[in-house]
């Protein structure tokens, strides 16, 4: 084995990944519940990222709980980075450079992910939606900055269309070792992956709607991320039981997350 399958292969970076992948499920079952009351008369903490890590922070050994959590996902953005360069050597051609480059679109989403925790570990703030709307302004201000924005939104709402296809497809299972899922464990790790999906990728289509939306009347404040989405959510018709629904989607794809970390497939 070369060196390079060595540290993709390395047990201690597959232990690491795994309590990243049991992290990232706490951050979805965190935001699951911040949205639920959201729906029914709002939370103190944003239903996002950041608003969840904030709201780990506040309980007892939160910061500690912060620091492992950053741990997990720097392992877990190794392992995801080493598998886009090395990984699915069996597979070939357009399949390989496929699974290779979601696995570099994973990773760059938890090394975000690690990075929003460590800044709000150290007290420096998450973010959230109104940096993004910030930011969102300043892209706007830039040369060409109002197709720009229209990029990144249809960008976002492409990720989330493909979530919501690889949910109903069912192609996350390529992650897993299914081998390993026996008799009644296989049917529920499938329902809450393939429910999962569907509704994180239902919110980020949202969200990339939003800076389509931003994008088109020129109104930066109209761009936002997850809070913003489930917010726009909540204030259509019937909107706090659509946001119930995602928040359970949300749930699922949290309890996936931990069944991933179980029966994770090395590639």
């Amino acid at each position: 084995m070369s060196t390079t399958e060595d540290v993709r292969d390395h047990d201690a970076l597959e232990h690491g990944a795994r309590v990243g992948l049991i992290s990232y499920g706490v951050v979805h079952v965190i935001i699951a519940w911040i949205t639920v009351q959201l729906a029914w008369g709002g939370s103190g903490e944003e239903a996002s990222e950041s608003g969840a890590m904030q709201e780990l922070a506040e309980k007892p050994l939160g910061t500690f709980l912060l620091w492992v959590v950053v741990l997990g996902l720097v392992a877990l953005t190794l392992w995801q980075l080493a598998t886009a360069v090395w990984g699915f050597r069996h597979e070939d051609g357009m399949e390989r450079t496929r699974h290779r480059l979601a696995a570099l679109g994973r990773g760059v989403v938890y090394v975000v992910l690690a990075f929003t925790a460590g800044r709000t570990a150290t007290g420096s703030g998450g973010g959230g939606d109104s940096s993004q709307e910030g930011m969102t302004a300043k892209l706007m201000s830039a040369p060409a900055g109002q197709w720009l924005v229209g990029a990144v939104g249809l960008g976002i709402a492409v990720v989330g269309v493909y979530l919501v296809w690889r949910g109903i497809t069912q192609k996350f299972t390529v992650d897993l070792r299914t081998d390993a899922l026996a008799g009644r464990t296989e049917k529920p790790v499938i329902v809450t992956g393939t429910i999962g999906h569907v509704a994180k990728g239902i919110a980020i289509t949202i969200v990339g709607g939003l800076f389509l939306w931003a994008a088109a009347t020129y109104d930066p404040e109209k761009a936002g991320g997850l809070d913003d989405a489930l917010t726009t959510l909540r204030d259509q018709p019937f909107g706090p039981y659509l946001l119930t629904a995602i928040a359970l989607g949300l749930l699922a794809y949290g309890v996936y997350c931990f069944a991933w970390a179980r029966y994770v497939r090395q590639r």
